[in-house]
């Protein structure tokens, strides 16, 4: 059996990383003197809670940089997921696809509505949804008529397609696009891991009818927690907000609700954060960039390993960088990634894909999730700080 050289991967990896490098993060969170000053604000007016003009200015910012219409932020990325598909129409006992390599968030939102994950495959090339494989599933399972699409073999109701644009790196959407609309399906783009990354010239999130990203303490831009819903639908935003809001009819003193809404209301102090983030994500972005390709040159000439790069169609903002080993090395992962973090630098391996947990084995799925399942196994995940890209300049 051949054997993977795993110190020439770990002095690839030093090689890229700025020298001296020792204990190295995944993914950690970038902070200066402005986050400071911006938080400070907060507590030195007391408006610390879900109400603040920071709030109001950080989905100002959002609608600015991604050319959406309207961004509303929320608590989480999941939360963001949850309302997408209840603004697209999401009821009990739908089903909703998604790929099988992802995030458990993509998954559990589907399942907050009532409805039931349809796991699908992958693609290599993006490590998102094969959309030639779904367009051919779907026409061996999907029957389209005026109540919608149709899985013949469950009889639920097929109601939306949610990719997620992993680790950064876009799905093709107009493909998609077309898929959608040739099966009556709702697109929700779970862009979680992609704010600063671009699908021919057009920010991500912007070809779903509503979109969700994430500003988790390892995302690109931080609030600590939190979240953003981001749509081109006027009316989906205004309901957005109002739903996040706990669907309360505005009022200067009454409390009337006219809805079930969601306390997922984005306080202002967490929002502040992300005011100031957005400041530098630019910067971020060239250094993350920077530091892909340090990766990519170091990896030129090691066997058995390939550093993933962005689909020819993409600007990707290279969250977490990607390698690969070679299908004969796969069997050797856990071995790398144990030899990685013994020696300081922070890896780890893609999720369980979904189907394979026992909480979704019982949901639909495609017969053949071979690609997903040849991903899981040979990807690792590996350090992707902005700083690393900044000391590394």
């Amino acid at each position: 059996m051949d054997s993977l050289n795993h110190s020439a991967i770990i002095d690839a990896i030093r090689r890229a990383l700025p020298k001296g490098s020792k204990n190295v993060d995944l993914h950690e969170p970038n902070l200066s003197e402005r986050e400071r000053e911006y938080v400070r604000e907060c507590l030195d007016t007391g408006w610390v809670s879900s109400v603040g003009k920071f709030v109001d200015r950080f989905e100002q910012e959002l609608v600015n940089y991604t050319g959406a219409k309207r961004a509303v932020v929320v608590v989480n990325g999941t939360a963001a997921l949850h309302i997408c598909l209840k603004l697209v129409g999401v009821e009990e006992g739908d089903e909703v696809l998604v790929p099988t390599l992802t995030f458990i968030a993509t998954a559990n939102a589907v399942s907050y509505c009532g409805a039931v994950p349809h796991f699908v495959d992958s693609e290599h090339a993006t490590l998102g949804v094969d959309v030639e494989k779904l367009d051919r599933y779907l026409g061996t399972v999907a029957d389209v008529s005026g109540a919608g699409c149709v899985n013949r073999k469950t009889g639920r109701r097929i109601k939306a397609v949610m990719p997620m644009h992993t680790f950064g790196h876009p799905v093709d959407l107009d493909p998609l696009v077309r898929v959608c609309q040739r099966y009556a399906l709702e697109l929700v783009e779970d862009a979680a891991e992609s704010l600063g990354s671009y699908y021919k010239g057009k920010h991500t999130g912007n070809l779903g009818r509503v979109s969700a990203l994430s500003f988790n303490g390892n995302k690109i831009v931080t609030t600590g927690g939190g979240g953003a819903i981001i749509t081109n639908d006027e009316e989906l935003g205004n309901l957005a907000k109002h739903l996040t809001t706990t669907a309360r009819v505005p009022h200067r003193w009454s409390f009337v609700h006219d809805r079930i809404g969601f306390n997922y209301r984005l306080p202002n102090i967490n929002a502040a954060l992300g005011c100031a983030q957005m400041t530098r994500l630019p910067g971020f972005l060239k250094s993350k960039r920077r530091l892909a390709e340090s990766y990519r040159e170091a990896f030129a000439g090691v066997d058995g390993v390939r550093f993933f790069t962005e689909p020819e169609f993409a600007r990707s903002n290279y969250w977490l960088n990607v390698l690969l080993l070679d299908r004969r090395f796969a069997d050797q992962r856990d071995a790398v990634l144990d030899a990685m973090n013994e020696c300081g630098i922070m890896a780890r391996p893609a999720w369980t894909l979904m189907h394979e947990l026992d909480i979704y084995r019982s949901c639909p799925r495609m017969d053949n999730l071979d690609t997903s399942l040849d991903i899981e196994r040979r990807l690792i995940n590996i350090p992707s700080s902005a700083v690393l890209g900044e000391l590394h300049g």
